[in-house]
């Protein structure tokens, strides 16, 4: 019989706050809360960007068919899919912490997690709004269009009924925290119709609606408009305007989530409903044209850190609207550079727009078309949710970073308390032998109430981690350092007790190697020293020395995990396959072309493997082989990581393809671009769901394409494909080591490369076999030329 530990008293979570040093740290991690009034810039908006920074279709979005169609808006916690139907505008509305379910620490049967949408949770809807305008039903109008201006954060539609021409903006603002829609006129014209808004879970429709989940957490929401040149009212449950040369629309609202294990990740103070009024009423105190200017403000000040120019487009390719451009690009087979360099920045804008000051994206980031989304839109720590941040530094978004962060601190009370409470269960597969626990790791799934779900993931840890440092080594923040400190040091503190020592076959010679594990997501499902652990707690030990050395903390701690790296037993080739070795066998114990490759972590995002010459030249050829293999087709995110692979491996002609194969239009639920740019993975034949992934390692890879670097070495244009070669230009392209880099490149030769230092001092700079050493001040900069004469 099992004997289960008592369920934490908020004592204990207290505790475990203070102990691992993330009290703290919880401070500056916002919610859904009251705030100072916004700064109001004086100067007008940005105008709309320039075409290539806009996309543009020629049909909005059916009901029926949001999330392939409708178009996002987000402020970072608030968002919403918009449908831009003349005659029926619907707004499918999200908050990032709407999620039912709760801490999840009752273990089933085999010791591991339940994993359903009342136990584990799931995130779901917020409201629904709808904004009726009789008469303007799409066959009743002419010249329709509808744009996203990613350089502005704003969604636009704009048609012309009976001789006037109608325009509408959405955008999501951060500062008043706000989804706003403005309707305008020329011509003459004016707008008559009706708002509503609903809630997804069965509550009272109104112009503001509360509501709680069976895990405590509270929800609320809000609507209110106004206008000119008419009459606006309430009238029982929906909002009326009649004959308004504008409207403005403005919704709001949130949850009573709090970043606080302690607290049962709620505040039980807050009235969300009573919140969401009082952010509605006081953004509707300021003209359309004010909301609109403080918004585009804030979000341009992110967007505008970087930029990219791949080549020239066709004047053929440049006059089809988006989803044509795609198809076109399928069918034709030729490259379309500025469309490739606009999905890039789609991702930007969806990592601007879904991750500030809540928590981070999931599976599906903040867009959903109802309330039960595959695998509860949750947080995969196998590879989903760390694919969603490699593209944040590299591309000038290193602010949208912290949610990640912030959101690893809220939860390692929890995650501490259920890995010394359950982990060691009998009935768990994957707990250690040696016995011993200590320190914490996750479950495969995770969700923001402290819980896990499905099976356990022993080296999610190690990667979640890794993920962290990784930012350190961007910014050299030794702020952020401080903070992630005593995560590095609960997960060493883990492996410790975990890693046995075995004899290398045919030697005397003693290794350490991971307890019995599953390589994500086939093969064994208990094999020990899987490649995928060994990868990742090697690169974790390495960071927590680091961390230790750069912090003067912690140091005889430091040295011994060193020690205990310098033990790890590392992957071989396989005799048998040629293959890098998944796991202590040279035998495919699993699917040859696998989505996941989970055995070249130490490739990428790792920095083990190298084809520098400082690796041996067998692991890369045995990498390579096994990369290879796996084939160039699969899932969005799979193409993604495939792509990055082959950046590492200098191979741009495969590292494009993979890039390429993101960029064919999904048809029938199949793999690939949906009609708004989302990624579609086909869970199964003639169904596809939307999953955030690739749209954000796709340009993850496109950035490593351009430049690779290390502390202490960058590489330009390490992976340029023929595509981009004849010229281009990318600004604000960050750098490993406390550097940004703009670059220009000709005939595939770097024109000129300015080096810029945000922290870093020294660095050398290659291209091919020409390298320089650059010293630079933390804000000095250089600019080198010449290369490769």
């Amino acid at each position: 019989m099992t004997t289960r530990s008592p369920k934490p008293s908020r004592r204990t979570l207290l505790s475990l706050a203070t102990t691992v040093g993330a009290t703290a740290a919880l401070g500056g991690l916002p919610a859904f809360t009251a705030s100072a009034a916004p700064h109001r810039p004086a100067a007008a908006p940005e105008r709309a960007g320039d075409a290539r920074h806009v996309l543009w279709w020629q049909a909005p979005a059916a009901a029926h068919s949001m999330i392939e169609q409708g178009l996002p808006v987000g402020n970072g916690r608030l968002g919403a899919l918009a449908s831009n139907d003349p005659g029926r505008e619907l707004l499918l509305i999200t908050d990032a912490t709407m999620w039912t379910g709760g801490l999840n620490d009752e273990l089933e049967a085999d010791g591991q997690f339940p994993y359903g949408r009342d136990d584990f949770g799931s995130l779901t809807l917020l409201a629904r709004l709808t904004v009726d305008l009789p008469g303007h039903d799409l066959g009743a109008v002419s010249g329709y269009r509808r744009t996203l201006d990613l350089a502005r954060g704003v969604v636009a539609a704009s048609y012309v009924r009976s001789g006037v021409t109608y325009r509408r903006e959405i955008f999501a603002s951060r500062p008043d925290d706000v989804i706003v829609l403005h309707f305008t006129q020329s011509g003459g014209g004016h707008h008559t119709g009706t708002v509503t808004l609903e809630g997804t879970h069965g509550e009272h429709t109104a112009v503001s609606f509360d509501g709680s989940f069976p895990g405590g957490l509270r929800y609320g929401a809000a609507v209110t408009a106004y206008g000119s040149g008419g009459l606006v009212s309430v009238h029982g449950t929906r909002v009326d305007f009649s004959h308004c040369t504008d409207l403005t629309v403005v919704v709001g609202g949130g949850t009573n989530y709090a970043p606080d294990a302690a607290t049962g990740y709620r505040d039980p103070s807050l009235d969300p409903a009573r919140l969401a009024r009082t952010k509605v009423r006081r953004a509707a105190a300021h003209p359309a044209d004010t909301l609109l200017r403080t918004h585009v403000a804030d979000h341009h000040a992110l967007y505008g850190r970087f930029d990219l120019d791949l080549g020239d487009s066709t004047d053929e390719q440049r006059a089809l609207d988006t989803w044509e451009r795609v198809n076109l690009r399928h069918r034709g087979g030729d490259p379309d550079p500025e469309l490739e360099a606009v999905y890039l920045q789609f991702g930007r804008y969806l990592m601007i727009s879904g991750s500030r000051g809540s928590l981070p994206m999931g599976l599906q980031g903040l867009w959903l078309d109802g309330n039960d989304p595959d695998w509860m839109g949750d947080y995969h720590t196998d590879i989903n949710l760390q694919m969603n941040y490699w593209m944040a530094d590299r591309t000038g978004l290193e602010p949208c970073f912290d949610a990640l962060t912030d959101y690893c601190l809220a939860q390692l009370p929890s995650w501490t308390d259920l890995t010394h409470r359950l982990f060691n269960d009998p009935r768990n597969r994957y707990r250690n032998s040696t016995g011993e626990n200590a320190g914490w790791t996750v479950a495969i799934s995770t969700n923001p109430h402290g819980g896990g779900g499905w099976w356990w993931h022993p080296a999610g840890n190690a990667w979640l981690c890794n993920t962290l440092f990784e930012h350190y080594e961007y910014t050299l923040s030794r702020s952020h350092l401080e903070r992630i400190h005593p995560l590095l040091k609960g997960a060493c503190e883990f492996w410790q007790a975990r890693l046995l020592t075995t004899t290398l076959p045919g030697t005397s010679k003693e290794v350490l190697i991971a307890d019995s594990d599953w390589s994500p997501e086939h093969g064994p499902l208990d094999a020990k020293g899987i490649t995928y652990a060994q990868e990742l707690v090697w690169a974790l030990f390495g960071n927590y020395s680091t961390a230790c050395a750069e912090l003067n903390k912690d140091t005889g701690h430091g040295e011994t995990v060193a020690a205990l790296r310098e033990k790890l037993r590392l992957p071989e080739v396989s005799p048998k396959t040629g293959w890098l070795q998944e796991w202590m066998s040279p035998d495919n114990l699993g699917e040859t072309t696998h989505r996941h490759l989970s055995p070249l972590v130490g490739l990428f995002p790792g920095d083990r493997i190298r084809p520098d010459g400082s690796t041996p030249k067998e692991t890369v050829e045995g990498a390579t082989a096994l990369l290879t293999a796996r084939g160039m087709e699969s899932f969005g995110w799979a193409n993604a990581w495939r792509a990055l692979c082959w950046a590492r491996l200098k191979n741009a002609d495969h590292a494009y393809q993979a890039i390429v194969n993101n960029l064919r239009p999904s048809s029938g639920g199949g793999n690939g671009t949906a009609f708004n740019l989302f990624d579609i993975y086909e869970v199964e034949k003639g169904r596809g769901i939307f999953q955030i992934d690739a749209n954000f390692g796709t340009p993850a890879a496109i950035s490593e394409m351009l430049l690779y670097s290390r502390p202490g070495h960058l590489e330009l244009l390490p992976a340029l494909p023929g595509a981009w070669a004849a010229s281009g230009s990318v600004t604000g392209l960050a750098a490993r080591g406390g550097f940004v880099v703009d670059l220009r490149w000709k005939d595939g030769t770097p024109a000129s490369a300015r080096i810029r230092s945000t922290a870093g001092r020294t660095t050398t700079v290659a291209f091919g076999d020409d390298s320089r050493t650059v010293r630079l001040e933390p804000g000095e900069s250089v600019t080198l030329k010449g290369f490769g004469r």
